[in-house]
């Protein structure tokens, strides 16, 4: 194995705060697509930049994620940077394929805001943005 694909869902994705770690390493874009729908969106409370958490659950929706590809050495230390409560694991995409890409651990849910049904960060980050009347 020479490379690794990585669906990222939030903070990496283009043009988001967190994509220069993807771009410093050589990333290459593969494509846009959705995950399967067995997927919550969490926004995390309290994290900076902000950021969400991608969870495996009932009840779930396909989220929307883009695909990377790293070459080994690049992907490991891209892992390495990665804090908790976030963690790389394995996600099922809406063809049936599985990539490694972020995940969450539980402890993300605390105070989070589920904005799965916006099917993706880039809604929830365009919601945010649009002024108050």
């Amino acid at each position: 194995m020479t490379s690794i694909d990585l669906a990222v869902v939030g903070a990496h994705l283009a043009g988001m705060p967190l994509h220069h770690q993807l771009v410093e390493r050589d990333a290459r874009f593969v494509r846009s697509c959705r995950t399967a729908p067995t997927y919550r969106l969490y926004a995390i409370a309290g994290s900076k930049p902000p950021k969400p958490a991608l969870v495996h659950a009932a009840g779930g929706a396909a989220i929307e994620v883009e695909i990377y590809k790293l070459d080994v050495a690049a992907f490991g230390s891209f892992v390495a940077e990665v804090p908790a409560p976030l963690a790389i694991g394995t996600i099922t995409l809406d063809d049936g394929t599985t990539v490694k890409g972020f995940v969450a651990e539980p402890r993300a849910m605390n105070g989070a805001e589920d904005i799965t049904p916006l099917g993706g960060w880039r809604a929830y980050v365009a919601r945010q943005q649009v002024p108050s009347e």
